[in-house]
C-alpha cells in the first residue's frame, strides 16, 4: 500500500486565502459601522467552527471506544478537523469583546445565584477553560495518532483509547454547560432541559456531514480511492439520515413540551421565532435539516451515491448555519436581516477552517497504515 500524501491546489489555496481576507476586511468594517449586527454574526460562525472541530474528536472518540474498524480509513479526515480547534478556540474567545452587544440585556436577573453565575469574569473564564480542555484533548489525540503512524507501537493505540474515554466524559459535561452559556442564555430568563441534547444532536449532524463531504470530495479527486468503497459511503449515508433524524426527534420534543406545558419563562422563545417575521425560516430550518435528508437518503442506491451524499451534506451543513441563526439573530432583531457584510464574514470563516482543515491532511499520510483496524476496515463489506 502506497502511502498517500494530499496536496491542495494552488489555485484553490489562492481563492480561499481571498475569502479569509475578505472576510477579515469585512469584520473590521461590520465592528466599526455596526457593532450590534456584526457580533451575533461573529458569534455565529465562531461557535459554528468550534463545533465542527469539535465533531472531528468526537467522531474519533466515539469510533475507539465503540471499537468500530469501518472507519479506520477515513479517520484523518476527522483529525484534521479537530486540527482547526485552536484557532477556533481563539475565535471564539473574542466573542469577550462583544459581551455588551451580545449578553448585556439577557444576563440581567434578580436572581443573586444567576447573575453570580452569569457575571463576566465567571461567565468567560468557563469558556477558556472550555476550549482549553477541548485543544489540550485534540493536541495529545492527534499527536499519539502520528506516533503511531511513525512506529505502529501497541502503546499508541492504548492511549488513544484512555484519551477518548477521558474526553467523552469532560466533552458531555462541558459541552451542555457551554451551549447554556453561550447559545441559551441570549433569550433572557429562558430555559430548556433538553437543550444540552439538542446542541449536541445539531454537533454530531453537521460533524458527520462535514466528513462525508470530506472524504466523498477526496475520493472524487482520486484520494482514497484504494480504500474508500461503496460500503463505507453507504455507513456515512446511514450516519447522516440517523443523525439528522436524530435531530428532528429532539426538535419536535423541545418544540411540543414548551407548547404543551405553556408557561410564561419558556414560551418567549417559541413566540418570537413562530411569529411572522421569522416563521418561513423556522420551518425551512426542519426542511433542510431533516425532510430533504430524510427523504433522500431512504434508498440504498442513495446512500452508496457520491453525487447523492455531497450534496445531502451541503444542504446539512447549511441547515445547521441556518439552525445557528435562528438561535440568535431573533433576540438581536425583530425580522431576518443578512447583509453582504454578514456573507463575507460566513465565508471568511468557512474559509479560515477549510485552510486549517486542508493543513492538516497535508501534514501527514492521508491512510493511517499502522492503525490496528486498517486492514479490517480496507475489507469493509455489507
Amino acid at each position: 500500500m502506497i502511502l498517500e500524501t494530499f496536496a491542495l491546489g494552488r489555485r484553490t489555496r489562492m481563492a480561499a486565502w481571498i475569502l479569509l481576507c475578505t472576510g477579515a476586511i469585512a469584520v473590521v468594517q461590520g465592528l466599526a459601522t455596526d457593532p450590534q449586527g456584526t457580533w451575533p454574526i461573529l458569534l455565529i460562525a465562531g461557535y459554528y467552527m468550534t463545533v465542527l472541530s469539535l465533531a472531528g474528536i468526537v467522531f474519533i472518540a466515539l469510533q475507539h471506544l465503540c471499537g468500530a474498524a469501518w472507519s479506520a480509513n477515513m479517520r484523518r479526515v476527522a483529525e484534521a478537523m479537530m486540527s482547526a480547534l485552536p484557532v477556533a478556540a481563539v475565535l471564539m474567545l473574542a466573542i469577550f469583546f462583544g459581551r455588551a452587544w451580545l449578553y448585556e440585556a439577557a444576563h440581567r436577573t434578580s436572581s443573586p445565584s444567576k447573575a453570580f453565575y452569569l457575571s463576566t469574569p465567571f461567565f468567560f473564564g468557563r469558556m477558556a477553560l472550555f476550549v482549553a480542555l477541548w485543544t489540550a484533548f485534540a493536541l495529545v489525540m492527534r499527536r499519539a495518532s502520528l506516533r503511531q503512524d511513525a512506529d505502529g507501537a501497541p502503546v499508541h493505540h492504548q492511549h488513544l483509547l484512555r484519551w477518548s474515554a477521558a474526553f467523552i466524559v469532560t466533552f458531555a459535561l462541558s459541552f451542555s454547560l457551554a451551549s447554556f452559556d453561550w447559545l441559551m442564555t441570549l433569550t433572557r430568563d429562558w430555559s430548556s432541559t433538553i437543550f444540552a441534547v439538542y446542541s449536541f444532536a445539531g454537533l454530531l449532524t453537521g460533524g458527520v456531514a462535514a466528513i462525508t463531504l470530506a472524504v466523498v470530495l477526496l475520493v472524487e479527486r482520486g484520494y482514497l480511492a484504494s480504500v474508500v468503497n461503496e460500503n463505507h459511503l453507504h455507513d456515512l449515508g446511514k450516519l447522516l439520515f440517523a443523525f439528522s433524524t436524530f435531530w428532528a426527534y429532539i426538535w419536535v420534543s423541545q418544540y411540543l413540551l414548551i407548547w404543551y406545558g405553556n408557561l410564561p419563562d419558556e414560551t418567549p422563545y417559541y413566540l418570537t421565532r413562530t411569529s411572522q417575521a421569522w416563521i418561513g425560516l423556522f420551518l425551512i430550518n426542519l426542511a433542510v435539516n431533516w425532510i430533504v435528508p430524510f427523504l433522500v437518503l431512504m434508498s440504498r442506491a442513495a446512500k452508496r451515491s457520491t453525487t447523492v451524499l455531497k450534496w445531502v451534506a451541503i444542504v446539512i451543513l447549511a441547515g445547521r448555519w441556518l439552525d445557528l441563526y435562528l438561535a440568535v439573530m431573533p433576540e438581536v432583531f425583530p425580522a431576518p436581516r443578512l447583509g453582504v457584510v454578514d456573507l463575507f464574514i460566513a465565508a471568511g470563516y468557512a474559509a479560515a477552517f477549510f485552510l486549517l482543515v486542508t493543513r492538516a491532511l497535508a501534514a501527514a499520510p492521508l491512510v493511517p497504515l499502522n492503525n490496528p483496524s486498517f486492514y479490517e476496515s480496507l475489507a469493509h463489506q455489507q
